[in-house]
């Protein structure tokens, strides 16, 4: 299959992923903390590899390594199990240099470039061991959105996820403004009733209110660990599985 079609289905296999996604946390976040935290009836990939590992349950959700797509060098498109925003093009993503970025300050200056085109800021950023992730900000310091850096060659883009398929002004479906529902508390109140139904030992930090949904620290013994968002509307709760370990956070 030439390349530019090998990337048009996988881009179409990507977006129907992401669907499917959204559904399974929406629908499967109340269920008991023995249940399989597989996204539902996920889709193989256009070479007939399975992105997804074994079914995943209790306190395994934070073990990065056992599931989620495809990430490193494909992360933004150019691998069968990858669908980040890549593969859409547009004021998703921007192509990087081909340059590794090693450190926090690298990925600062990637966000920058990127932050740039929507008129926004780059605030916090944070490094983890498959990817960086940056805030971004409105000029007034409201958060906006959040975006990956890909460490393999600065490939910068909308974050998956959340910011994608949740986000009103920035994400896929921001003309659809829906009716904030969920206070912060109260999204925190979800995001770790939602960590205990699952047997997780970790706790809920800060609910960060991005458009129409937030976004919070996982934190296992007060440290960070990982990430999770909650739908302003409809309480949904998405898990940030694709991030790897937690290294360090640079703030603005």
């Amino acid at each position: 299959m030439p390349s530019t079609s090998r990337r048009t289905a996988a881009a179409m296999a990507a977006l129907a992923l992401t669907g499917t996604l959204a559904v399974g946390y929406t629908t499967g976040d109340t269920t008991s903390s023995g249940s399989s935290m597989r996204p539902a009836a996920a889709q193989p990939s256009p070479s007939g590899r399975d992105c997804w590992g074994s079914g995943t349950s209790g306190d395994d959700w934070d073990d990065w390594d056992s599931w989620g797509p495809g990430m490193g060098p494909g992360m933004m498109g150019r691998d069968d199990c990858s669908w980040g925003p890549g593969m859409m093009g547009g004021h998703y993503w921007q192509r990087g240099d081909g340059i590794p970025v090693k450190t926090l300050n690298q990925a600062r200056q990637r966000a920058d470039a990127f932050a740039g085109r929507l008129d926004l800021r780059v605030g916090e950023v944070m490094q983890f061991s498959k990817n960086f992730y940056a805030e971004l900000d409105t000029p007034s310091g409201k958060p906006a959105t959040e975006i990956l850096v890909d460490p393999a060659d600065g490939d910068t883009g909308i974050e998956y996820g959340p910011a994608m398929m949740w986000n009103t002004d920035y994400g896929m479906h921001h003309r659809g403004q829906t009716e904030t529902r969920v206070s912060p508390d109260q999204a925190r109140d979800r995001a770790q009733q939602w960590l205990r139904n699952r047997g997780s030992r970790l706790t809920a930090g800060e609910a960060e209110a991005f458009p129409g949904y937030y976004t919070l620290h996982t934190l296992r013994e007060g440290k960070i660990n990982g990430m999770l968002s909650v739908n302003a509307s409809t309480g949904a709760v998405w898990p940030h599985t694709w991030h790897g370990t937690y290294v360090a956070t640079s703030e603005r």
